[in-house]
């Protein structure tokens, strides 16, 4: 199976335990690997054959900006199931970065990992 990755997808959004992180919101960014077979599109050279990424960056923009779940991990499930949803993808893998958690004493981030595949 092929691979597209598609990384550094910034967004500004809503997601978080605390009240001021779905108020004030702050910054999310996603690396996703997306399985499928790019043997078509290779060969015939035209998009309608293989999968437009610019609409998985739309997608997960979209979702990232207007969501407001308390936990990071039901926003990188709905972003995986909405990717995985798309025909010609077979597997997904995410990488979720909370880059500005707001936790005293922590300049890190927070890295959410997933992977699912169709059945």
């Amino acid at each position: 199976m092929d691979v597209i990755q598609l990384t550094g997808i910034r967004c500004y959004g809503y997601t978080g335990y605390l009240p001021e992180e779905q108020i004030l919101g702050q910054w999310f960014e996603v690396d996703l690997r997306l399985w499928l077979d790019l043997a078509p599109a290779g060969q015939s050279d035209r998009i309608e054959d293989t999968l437009d990424y610019r609409s998985i960056i739309s997608a997960v923009k979209e979702i990232i900006s207007t969501a407001k779940y308390a936990l990071v991990e039901k926003l990188a499930e709905t972003i995986v199931t909405t990717v995985l949803a798309y025909d010609m993808v077979q597997r997904v893998e995410l990488k979720l970065h909370k880059p500005g958690a707001p936790i005293p004493d922590f300049g890190g981030k927070i890295t959410i990992e997933l992977a699912r595949e169709k059945i």
